[in-house]
């Protein structure tokens, strides 16, 4: 079984966690099963941003991003190379290390 391995972040999960996963589960449902919140307002529908995450391993196993999604990330802060949004990202059959940036463009939230 693939393992997820998020890094530390300051908020949502100090000290890392590292978690099994089944072949074509989400990302983002596995971080919210296990207690880190990411935002997520578009409710997972590749709307928005703010799910927004960085894959410094195992990003070559996961299967393309779509023009929606590429379209969405454009407008993500932090955006790199392995960027992808949590919500649209399932495990492949490799470890995935999975990195949440520390800001997001949440305009709700933000109380803009």
């Amino acid at each position: 079984m693939p393992k997820v391995i998020f890094l530390p972040h300051q908020e949502l999960c100090p000290e890392g966690l590292a978690v099994e996963a089944k072949q074509g589960d989400n990302i983002l449902e596995i971080a919210l099963r296990n207690g880190i919140h990411i935002e997520h307002a578009c409710e997972k529908s590749c709307a928005c941003t703010t799910c927004h995450v960085i894959v410094r391993e195992g990003f070559d196993s996961l299967e393309e991003s779509d023009e929606l999604e590429d379209d969405m990330l454009d407008k993500a802060w932090g955006l790199e190379p392995e960027s992808r949004l949590s919500c649209q990202i399932a495990v492949a059959d490799e470890d995935l290390v999975v990195d949440i940036p520390k800001y997001t463009v949440n305009i709700v939230s933000e109380g803009h």
